[in-house]
């Protein structure tokens, strides 16, 4: 089990951590909350109806790992339009799906952060500082999309686009400052794996 997650009877999934990867996990998933922002109870707890029909932002975030997290859902930097006014229609069409959509997103990901923020503190350590994680299905579901989301994040800061940048990371000299960064994407792209397998199984 260690460094990897298993299956569990009822069909959760279960890992064994140590004292510093339950540290990482835990300040990664609380910089990616950081990261997302508050949400709409938090700005305007006054009407929950009116926060049911708030409208989000309608352009793309400046930050590139906001980006990544919250891509455009047509077109985008990376598909090229036959022409400028396909260019136009398609950033009409990701403004006005963002406004709609984008407020609920951030919802979700910021549940799926809490949860993997309270399973991580909810547990009891051993002796050396270790523990092992027992995840129900639904909280496997949360961890699932929370290991994305921080891979997402990280490979936004250390510009990976394709399989070719994950290859370079793997010969990057360990004196190179982006080492640790790259270290932890390499270890939680393991623990993502791994819990899609058991999740499969």
């Amino acid at each position: 089990m260690p460094g990897h997650f298993e299956p569990l009877p009822d069909g959760g999934a279960a890992v064994a951590l140590d004292e510093v990867e339950i540290s990482i996990i835990r300040s990664l998933a609380v910089q990616l909350l950081e990261l997302i922002g508050p949400g709409p109870a938090e700005d305007a707890p006054d009407d929950p109806l009116a926060e049911l029909f708030a409208e989000g932002p309608s352009e793309p975030p400046s930050d590139p790992v906001l980006r990544r997290l919250f891509p455009d859902a047509y077109g985008g930097p990376d598909v090229e339009a036959s022409s400028p006014e396909q260019a136009e229609e398609q950033r009409a069409y990701s403004s006005e799906f963002r406004r709609f959509t984008e407020n609920d997103l951030r919802a979700g990901k910021r549940e799926n952060a809490l949860v993997v923020i309270r399973c991580l503190d909810a547990l009891t350590t051993a002796g050396d500082g270790g523990a092992v994680l027992k995840l129900s299905v639904p909280e496997s579901g949360s961890w699932l999309r929370t290991l994305n989301d921080l891979r997402l994040a990280i490979g936004a800061r250390l510009d990976v686009v394709d399989e070719e940048d994950t290859d370079l990371l793997y010969r990057l000299p360990d004196e190179d400052p982006r080492k640790p960064m790259v270290m932890a994407y390499l270890w939680l792209g393991g623990l993502q794996e791994t819990l899609v397998e058991t999740l499969m199984s």
